[in-house]
């Protein structure tokens, strides 16, 4: 049977790992020994060029820079051939000691990223050599000042292969998996630069002074010592002053254009633009300010634009509903990238805020039209009740000694419906508010009697005369609802005698309560009935709630008083004491005030 993917791939990764290369401790070691012995024998004879070609070729083995799996271009592999070729027929000490401060720049980059101790000792040993035959051994032969000094050839000879033998002799990670440490870039270009400020300092004293090399060296490190102890001391903030840590990060988060001012535009713009379409767009033209941006592109909820002019160099974002394409005058480099992903983040934000507020308004709007509908059909409701209690009434009272009466009731009342009728459908119009008109409270009171006189529902005044004024709207739809309410509670069995109370609240203002000896209404639905549209079998809730609200709109309050066995009353009441100063000043209640 032939065999499986899975199997050749087994297969592959067996034979991969049995020609693996043993472990970076002994490559390094190796690529350095070599390189010692290249150094000793004097790279300018034949020998050590062959030595110093043997060298290039365990670098390329041990490198950090691609890994071996990686297929090379043309250009690397170019600069490959090149490197070796001018190691090995073009070597001087020039172009050694060049090769030896990348070298130690190379390996001594990725110390500070790890973690453990065990790791560094190789790195830090590997180092240490390449930094002491680059002072001992290389720069003397460049000054040609290494003549008279046995002790020192000797030293170099031998004792600075130690470091390469432990090296060798380290217990490495030969079987492990684990990937390479990537070159930290940073840190390799910073000890690039100070080993080149080190020897070209020493030669530089030693040229000027005409003193001797050792002590040009020492002089250039104490100099080096005291100026990175400075710049240690300036690093961060002191008296006052903010610090080169802090300039440095303020300057690499501007990169042309400082991030307040950014951050000031958004906010302006977010101040003064309600949708979010618009305010993408001006946005986008706030970042053609920066000079290395040309163009921008952008998508947003099934809409997309462009300001600016093109280029080849494109960089793409992606934040929320947000799509973002920057176009750049030339091809960013990491540092802008970061910056450019951070403006962009900033405006993807932004927008989908924008498209939060919209969505919020777009549902306050449509929940104030689900809330005048409900208003209304309960209004409506009532009135085709007070149409059912004329047509019974009308039903009743047939013979001739009552179509006096029947006649003089549907005078009084068709005329108050039809009042009624126009008030609701003028709540239909947008932006209409409820209607603050008032009337005598005992007109008022005079007509619930009429509607609600044949339903056997005890009516009671107290205290209320032709100075009481209630407002009509109000107290006609609380009113009509909980007298309805009751009489259908009634009419299921669940209650005896209704009554209804209107007295007097102070202030030329009344107080509504309808009561019952029927059941109790459950705690749980007694909790939510003003909070919130309650879903009832016989729609008991969505009435009170919206009678509730209006109550608060015009400085009333309506409460479940009782709630007992026996004793259930709701009252309309007016909020005292600051009823009267809001609705005197203008400003109705609102819930929760």
């Amino acid at each position: 049977m032939p065999e499986s993917i899975a199997e050749r791939t087994r297969t592959a990764a067996a034979e991969r790992r049995r020609f693996r290369w043993p472990g970076p401790n002994l490559a390094l070691g190796l690529m350095l020994l070599v390189l010692h012995i290249g150094l000793i024998v004097g790279v300018e004879s034949a020998p050590s060029r062959a030595f110093l070609l043997a060298h290039f070729g365990l670098f390329l083995l041990w490198q950090p820079l691609w890994q071996g799996a990686h297929k090379l271009h043309a250009g690397r592999a170019l600069l490959i051939v090149t490197g070796g070729a001018l190691l090995a027929w073009w070597s001087n000490w020039w172009l050694v000691a060049l090769w030896i401060a990348v070298l130690f720049s190379l390996i001594g980059g990725n110390v500070p990223g790890m973690r453990e101790l065990r790791p560094r000792l190789a790195p830090l040993l590997a180092a240490l050599y390449l930094l002491s035959i680059l002072l001992v051994w290389v720069v003397p032969h460049l000054i040609e000042s290494f003549d008279g000094q046995p002790a020192i050839a000797l030293a170099v000879r031998y004792l600075l292969a130690i470091p390469l033998i432990v090296i060798l002799v380290m217990p490495g990670d030969a079987g492990s998996e684990a990937p390479r440490q990537a070159v930290d870039l940073v840190y390799s270009v910073m000890l690039f630069l100070l080993v080149v400020v080190l020897v070209l300092g020493a030669l530089f004293i030693q040229r000027v002074t005409r003193s001797d090399y050792a002590i040009a060296l020492v002089q250039t490190v104490i100099g080096i010592a005291i100026l990175m102890f400075i710049l240690s001391w300036l690093w961060d903030p002191r008296g006052g002053f903010d610090g080169i840590g802090q300039l440095l990060s303020r300057y690499f988060l501007s990169l042309g254009m400082p991030f307040e001012r950014w951050m000031y535009s958004l906010a302006n713009l977010a101040d003064s633009e309600v949708d979010p379409d618009d305010f993408v767009e001006k946005a986008c033209r706030e970042i053609l300010s920066l000079t290395w941006i040309s163009a921008v592109e952008w998508r947003a909820r099934g809409r997309e634009g462009s300001v600016g002019v093109p280029t080849t160099h494109v960089t793409r974002f992606e934040f929320g509903g947000l799509d973002l394409r920057l176009h750049s005058k030339w091809r960013p480099g990491p540092g802008m990238v970061v910056h450019m992903r951070l403006l962009a983040r900033l405006l993807g934000d932004y927008h989908d805020a924008k498209v939060r507020e919209q969505a919020q308004r777009d549902t306050a709007y449509l929940q104030a039209i689900y809330e005048t509908g409900s208003r209304v059909t309960h209004d409506v409701k009532n009135l085709l009740q007070s149409l059912r209690s004329l047509c019974a009434a009308a039903e009743q009272g047939g013979d001739s000694e009552n179509a006096e009466a029947l006649r003089g009731l549907i005078k009084r009342q068709l005329p108050q419906i039809a009042y009624r009728l126009q008030i609701t459908l003028g709540k239909l119009e947008a932006g209409k508010a409820a209607s603050g008109d008032s009337e005598g409270a005992v007109e008022w009171w005079r007509g619930l009697n009429q509607r609600y006189g044949h339903e056997r529902v005890e009516f009671v005044l107290q205290g209320v005369g032709a100075a009481h004024r209630v407002p009509s709207d109000l107290f006609d739809s609380v009113g009509n609802n909980l007298v309805q309410n009751a009489v259908e509670k009634r009419r299921r069995g669940d209650a005896g005698s209704i009554s209804v109370l209107l007295e007097d609240a102070g202030h030329g203002r009344c107080r509504l309560a309808v009561s019952d000896t029927g059941n109790p209404i459950p705690e749980r639905l007694a909790k939510t009935l003003f909070v919130s549209p309650v879903r009832s079998e016989y729609g008991l809730g969505v009435g009170l709630y919206q009678g509730s609200r209006q109550a608060s709109e015009q400085g009333y309050r309506l409460v479940l008083a009782s709630n007992e066995p026996g004793r259930v009353s709701f009252v309309l009441e007016p909020v005292r004491g600051l009823a009267e100063e809001g609705t005197a000043a203008g400003h109705p209640l609102r819930p929760g005030d």
